[in-house]
């Protein structure tokens, strides 16, 4: 048989029976109606509210190392909600101090162990012995947290938006001295 001969037979057989089967044919019209109608009755007694966006901490997952993890668990125990986007939300960043002076120093450490094959490999020891002599020569008292972290780096916005701290109090932070013997 041809495709439309079994189809136009398998609506007549369909009509048919619907047509002989009344109370059936009500119910299964009258169920889905029915449920529909609570939906309807239970959306308009509580309508939706507003609620803004989340924004979690980012977390060190294992694979990023012991400490960094247990930093995560620990400085995050309370997993708050924050309204804007945090530093380091973007797939693959751990955190937002990538540019810093001590993250520079391990990435120029690293490279120049990787990569010692290389002809920069002179140019890797020299930004390492300059970054060194820059932290030997200030002592504790000399660098600020401001000094470790770059430019633009956006952890003094974080500080100010998302915990609401007072500018003032976060100029002070960043002018905080940092004791490089006991880091």
């Amino acid at each position: 048989m041809a495709f439309w001969t079994q189809l136009g037979l398998l609506l007549w057989k369909n009509f048919t029976y619907r047509r002989r089967q009344t109370f059936q044919l009500l119910i299964e019209v009258a169920w889905p109606l029915f449920i529909f109608f609570i939906l309807i009755s239970v959306r308009l007694s509580y309508p939706p509210y507003e609620q803004h966006e989340c924004h979690f901490p980012n977390k060190a997952m294992p694979s990023a190392g012991t400490l960094p993890w247990i930093q995560g668990i620990i400085c995050n125990a309370n997993n708050p909600c924050f309204r804007y986007p945090t530093p380091g939300e973007s797939p693959g960043i751990v955190g937002n101090f990538n540019a810093s002076i001590v993250s520079r120093l391990f990435s120029d450490a690293r490279r120049l162990l990787l990569y010692s094959q290389q002809d920069t490999s002179i140019k890797d020891v020299q930004k390492v012995l300059g970054t060194l002599r820059k932290l030997g020569n200030s002592s504790g008292l000399d660098l600020k947290l401001r000094d470790f972290l770059i430019d633009n780096e956006t952890f003094s916005d974080f500080l100010h938006h998302n915990v609401s701290m007072p500018s003032s109090a976060v100029e002070e932070l960043l002018d905080a001295g940092v004791n490089l013997q006991q880091v």
